[in-house]
C-alpha cells in the first residue's frame, strides 16, 4: 500500500482498512449494562476541583458547595431501609428523614453533568455501591434485569446518579419514578438532571417544575439546584470547523488507527436497527468516527436515535471528522422549534465539540 500521507499530518496510511458502525450488531449481556453504570470515560477524572465556575454566574459555585456537602453526607450505609424493604428484621430504622435527593436544574453545557460525575466520584462509597446512568441506560437495566431484580441490585447503592432524565415517555417516567421510590424506602441517595417536557420552548428554559411534578411522591425527597450560565464549550472558542471533502474524510480514515468510516445516510439507517442501549457498545475500541455525505436528517424518530449516538460519542471523547453539511444544519427548523428542541442543540454542541478534536486527523491542527 502506498506510504503516501493521508493527509496532511496524518501519517502513513495504514494496511488495514477502517472499520464501520454499520458492520456492528453488538449483544449487550445485562451484567455488563450493570458493570457500566459508572461515569462515562469523558468525566473520569473529573471532581468538584475541575470545575470552573462562570464568574458571572454565583449559582455554579453555590452548587460546587452545596453538593460537596451533600457528598460528604452520604457516609451511613443503606443497610437498613433495604433490610425494610426486603422483610429482614422486624426492628429496621426507617430510611433518613429529609431530602435524600439532589436535582441539578439548568441549560445544556452548563456543566450537569461534570458535577454529577464528581458526586458520584466524592461520595464516600467502593464504586460497586454507586451507580451512575442516563435514564436510558436505567430503563434498559429494568427491561434487561426486570423490575424486581433491578430494585434488588440497586438497593444495596448508596446513590444512583441518573443524568438526562427523561421527561417526553410518560410511560418510562412513571416507571422510574416507581423504582425510585423503592430505591429511597431502601435509603438510597439520588441525583439527577432533566431533560425539557415536548413543547416547552427556550433553549435556557429550567425544567425543574416539570421534574418534580412527574416524579410526583418523590419530589419532597429531592432537592433543587439551578445552575445558571450559557454552553461552556462553545466560551470563547471558535465556531464550528467547516466540513472536510469526502476525499479527505477517506483519506484520514485510511490514516487512522481504530478509526470508523460510513456514509452518513447508511450510519442512519443502521441506527434504526440497533436498540439505543447497544450505541456505547456500537463505538467499543471506535479511536475516530469518519462520515462522508453529511446531511439533515430526515424525520424525528432518526434523529432522536442521532441525539443518544452524539451522546455515547461525546462521553467517549471519540473525535468526528465529517464532509458534506455542517453539523449545524442537521436538524430542521422546525425540529429546533418543536418539542425535542434542547436535546438537538445539545446534539449539535457536542457533535461540533468532537468535530474540533477530529482537527488534527486531517493535519488541521
Amino acid at each position: 500500500m502506498s506510504s503516501s500521507t493521508a493527509a496532511s499530518g496524518t501519517g502513513p496510511v495504514t494496511d488495514a482498512a477502517p472499520l464501520s458502525l454499520c458492520a456492528r450488531e453488538p449483544h449487550v449481556p445485562a451484567d455488563r449494562l450493570v458493570a457500566e453504570m459508572v461515569p462515562p470515560p469523558r468525566f473520569d477524572s473529573v471532581r468538584f476541583s475541575t470545575y470552573i465556575p462562570d464568574p458571572n454566574q454565583p449559582s455554579q459555585s453555590e452548587a460546587v458547595r452545596v453538593l460537596e456537602g451533600f457528598a460528604a453526607g452520604l457516609g451511613g450505609a443503606p443497610d437498613a431501609g433495604r433490610r425494610r424493604l426486603f422483610g429482614f428484621g422486624k426492628a429496621a430504622k426507617k430510611a433518613p428523614a429529609g431530602p435524600r435527593g439532589v436535582y441539578l436544574d439548568g441549560g445544556y453545557g452548563v456543566g450537569k453533568t461534570h458535577l454529577l460525575a464528581s458526586l458520584w466520584h466524592a461520595t464516600p462509597a467502593e464504586p460497586e455501591r454507586k451507580a451512575f446512568g442516563t435514564f436510558v441506560e436505567l430503563t434498559n437495566l429494568v427491561g434487561a434485569l426486570g423490575f424486581q431484580q433491578t430494585v434488588q441490585t440497586l438497593s444495596g447503592h448508596r446513590l444512583l446518579c441518573i443524568d438526562e432524565f427523561e421527561l417526553d415517555d410518560p410511560g418510562d417516567t412513571v416507571l422510574v419514578s416507581t423504582l425510585l421510590g423503592k430505591l429511597v424506602d431502601a435509603g438510597v441517595a439520588l441525583a439527577a438532571t432533566s431533560n425539557t417536557l415536548p413543547g416547552k420552548l427556550g433553549e435556557g428554559r429550567f425544567a425543574a417544575a416539570d421534574f418534580l411534578r412527574e416524579i410526583q411522591g418523590l419530589s419532597a425527597h429531592f432537592r433543587t439546584l439551578r445552575i445558571d450560565g450559557e454552553d461552556y464549550r462553545h466560551r470563547g472558542l471558535p465556531e464550528a470547523p467547516p466540513p472536510f471533502s469526502d476525499a479527505q474524510v477517506t483519506k484520514a480514515a485510511h490514516a487512522t488507527e481504530g478509526a470508523s468510516l460510513d456514509d452518513f445516510a447508511h450510519l442512519l439507517e443502521h441506527l434504526a436497527r440497533v436498540h439505543p442501549s447497544r450505541y456505547g457498545a456500537l463505538t467499543d475500541g471506535i479511536r475516530a468516527v469518519c462520515l462522508t455525505g453529511v446531511r439533515p436528517v430526515p424525520d424525528q424518530s432518526t434523529a432522536l436515535r442521532l441525539v443518544v449516538l452524539a451522546d455515547r460519542l461525546y462521553d467517549r471523547e471519540v473525535p468526528v471528522l465529517a464532509s458534506g453539511l455542517p453539523f449545524d444544519r442537521l436538524f430542521s427548523e422546525e425540529m429546533l422549534k418543536g418539542g425535542y428542541r434542547k436535546k438537538y442543540f445539545r446534539a449539535i454542541s457536542r457533535l461540533t465539540a468532537l468535530a474540533r478534536d477530529a482537527g488534527r486527523l486531517a493535519g488541521t491542527e
